[in-house]
């Protein structure tokens, strides 16, 4: 499906990350479920700190999924941008989470130019590129969007990592499909309040 949209010919990534709790935090010392394999971490705009994993999407210009992996909440996503892009060429958009000198090097190897808003103490903070970078990036929070609350990808509701890998490759493939449809019906690929009905 993701040849048939095109996705080949795709030369610009968006990068960004989502919380997905085991259990409440207050919860989070007694639970037994993913003991050893999740962890704590910080969700500042959402969660605050929580006791879980932590998804990190990668999309292309159109919104399309080409990338998804599932972490302990602990770990850096920025050590996960090169599993995700890997073979990948063009530009990808992150959010200042991705600023990393090492990494930006890195994808520069493989012709991936990784550009971020940057940090009001950096040498070359300018409030116009910040917005442009982050209005250019909001698509991936959109897409976020859509796998929460169409097919609630952050809530685990499994007991092993088995189901939670199936779990999550039937969400990722269901918005695929959904997205396939749309092209089929020469709609937005992210339209999908009224597929159904259209």
């Amino acid at each position: 499906m993701l040849q048939a949209l095109g996705t080949d010919e795709s030369d610009l990534y968006r990068v960004d990350g989502f919380p997905m709790p085991v259990c409440g935090f207050k919860r989070a010392r007694q639970a037994k479920t993913f003991a050893g394999w999740a962890s704590y971490g910080s969700s500042a705009p959402k969660l605050g700190t929580f006791y879980g994993f932590h998804g990190h999407l990668l999309i292309n210009a159109q919104g399309l999924i080409m990338g998804v992996s599932v972490t302990s909440a602990d770990v850096d996503e920025r050590d996960v941008v090169p599993e995700l892009v890997s073979g990948l060429q063009g530009l990808l958009l992150g959010d200042k989470g991705y600023i990393r000198e090492v990494l930006r090097e890195n994808l520069a190897h493989q012709s991936l130019t990784l550009l971020t808003p940057l940090r009001r103490n950096m040498k070359d903070y300018h409030p116009q590129w910040n917005r442009t970078v982050s209005r250019h990036r909001q698509l991936v929070e959109t897409v976020i969007g859509h796998l929460c609350h169409w097919f609630d990808i952050e809530h685990i509701r499994v007991r092993d990592r088995w189901h939670l890998t199936s779990r999550v490759a039937r969400k990722v493939l269901a918005h695929t499909v959904m997205s396939y449809l749309n092209h089929l019906k020469g709609r937005p690929y992210l339209k999908f309040e009224d597929l159904l009905k259209a």
